[in-house]
């Protein structure tokens, strides 16, 4: 965002303060929306609760220390009669069971409401195959988040496995 401050001897500083204070207004406010996950001028298809975990790797970063590094998901989502009815893994992806797929990317987060657990998220899919109930899913929501964080337990060996139990509800939307 650029801003051009024009400035006239009647104007003074309080006219620059004026525009300073707008302008912040106004990069807070694009940081708010940037920050919302909610999707965009979407219909809300299906609403399920998911367990499982997030899987960890011990890795070296850029200092040459060891640390966890996020890996991948690993839960299986239900519907509202506590019927299985998705599986999400790697990719992100999400299988129904049906056979259809879809895989996302994340667009928008947000702090979780449940101190020391995983943000949550919004995300943006496309299908990757067969046809059935996320053929036409446009977005993945990710809310009520407990738990998923990086395992407490010291990262000791490269490529050590670890994993922290989460729970969440995803919301599906076309």
């Amino acid at each position: 965002m650029s801003i051009l401050l024009i400035r006239s001897r009647r104007a003074g500083r309080k006219a620059v303060l004026f525009i300073s204070a707008m302008a912040a207004m106004a990069a807070c406010s694009a940081a708010l929306a940037a920050s919302s996950i909610e999707p965009p001028q979407a219909e809300q298809v299906m609403a399920t609760t998911a367990s499982g975990v997030q899987v960890y790797s011990c890795e070296y970063d850029a200092d040459h220390h060891l640390a966890w590094v996020f890996k991948s998901p690993l839960a299986t989502l239900y519907d509202t009669s506590g019927q299985a009815v998705i599986k999400h893994a790697a990719g992100p992806s999400w299988q129904a069971e049906d056979g259809s797929r879809i895989v996302g990317h994340v667009i928008a987060q947000a702090p979780s409401n449940t101190p020391a657990s995983i943000a949550q998220l919004l995300l943006e899919t496309h299908s990757t195959g067969g046809s059935g109930t996320l053929s036409s899913i446009r977005f993945v929501q990710r809310i009520n988040t407990v738990g998923g964080l990086m395992p407490a337990s010291a990262c000791t060996a490269e490529h050590q496995a670890g994993s922290s139990p989460y729970l969440t509800n995803y919301v599906f939307y076309k």
